[in-house]
């Protein structure tokens, strides 16, 4: 699971949603989804963030040059 795509796990926590809101569903089986789902939500979330320190931003300086900066320092 640690190797699942972002796109992937948000696939998979979609499904979970639904699974969880049906009827009939038993305390054990909500109980694995919700682990499934939380782990999930850590790989996405990891993977985010993993992203956002990569993503650069360009800032005009106060003199008119251009400057290369994280996203994380704008924010």
């Amino acid at each position: 699971m640690q190797d699942m795509n972002f796109e992937k796990a948000m696939e998979r926590l979609e499904k979970i949603t639904v699974e969880l809101s049906r009827e009939g569903i038993t305390l054990e089986e909500s109980l694995a989804l919700y682990e499934e789902g939380v782990a999930l939500a850590k790989i996405c979330n990891r993977q985010l963030e993993d992203t956002e320190r990569k993503i650069k931003t360009l800032q005009i300086s106060a003199d008119g040059e251009i400057e290369e900066k994280d996203f994380l320092q704008n924010n």
